[in-house]
């Protein structure tokens, strides 16, 4: 009942047209942006306790690149939200063509554990620069980080940022929902689910998936260069990123000196 009803006032608040507002998404932003700032000592504590980041990378590679994001966002929202000019065939003169941006409505966020702060909040950042309203699904393999991302998003009403926390059955009650939009970052099998209830609704989703990501090191290459910055991208976050190296071609003529370096 309780998502039920969180639904219900965001689909009443999205029709009122209030989010389309300018005034409405900057005032969204700063208003995030306020309270990850004063959320920020708390945050470092939750990633020390549930993945034992130290400062430096629970910054780098997680705090910093969602407030980047607000920032760049609300620096250009009004240009992101002006319609565009568009092309029209001879067939359709004198008529002139726009593009409009609009938001879809209702969106769902459902983030993973290995960067549970970034892929939480980075999407939420579009959704509000969108216009739309949002249910955040924290993970529930980083109770402690997921916490802090619900006491960062109580600033905002339900009716329009809502935080849904707990295991595999919010997860199938979220999904069994309508929503017009469903972003969700994870593994093959539970995107497959994902995909599966959203079809049902005919909703539009990103699934972000992670894949392969090979390395092609040739005799052309700085070795000391390259192999720095394949290491540093496999053992970031102890390995755990989508797009960290997992396998390497590297020319056979240079293949003994890559590995004395990588060593």
């Amino acid at each position: 009942m309780e998502i039920n009803n969180i639904l219900q006032k965001q689909r009443q608040l999205f029709l009122s047209g209030k989010t389309l507002e300018y005034k409405f998404r900057k005032q969204q932003l700063n208003l995030l942006l306020e309270a990850i700032d004063q959320h920020t000592p708390a945050l470092l504590e939750a990633f020390k306790k549930d993945l034992n980041k130290c400062e430096f990378d629970a910054v780098t590679t997680e705090i910093s690149l969602v407030t980047k994001e607000i920032k760049y966002l609300r620096k250009k929202l009004r240009s992101l939200m002006r319609p565009k000019n568009a092309m029209t065939s001879l067939l359709n003169v004198p008529a002139r063509g726009k593009i409009l941006y609009e938001p879809y409505g209702q969106v769902l966020i459902m983030a993973p554990w290995n960067y549970p702060f970034q892929l939480a909040l980075c999407p939420l950042a579009g959704v509000i620069a969108g216009g739309n309203t949002a249910v955040v699904k924290p993970s529930a393999y980083t109770p402690n980080v997921s916490q802090v991302i619900a006491d960062i998003l109580s600033v905002f009403d339900p009716a329009y940022i809502a935080t849904i926390q707990g295991g595999r059955e919010q997860n199938q009650a979220l999904l069994d929902q309508k929503f017009d939009f469903i972003f969700f970052t994870g593994s093959k099998g539970v995107g497959e689910i994902v995909e599966q209830k959203a079809s049902k609704h005919l909703c539009p989703v990103v699934l972000e998936l992670g894949g392969k990501s090979p390395c092609i090191v040739d005799e052309t290459a700085n070795l000391k260069t390259a192999v720095r910055r394949i290491v540093w991208g496999k053992f970031l976050n102890a390995g755990q990123t989508c797009i960290a190296p997992d396998y390497i071609f590297v020319q056979s003529n240079v293949y003994e000196q890559f590995i004395k370096l990588a060593v």
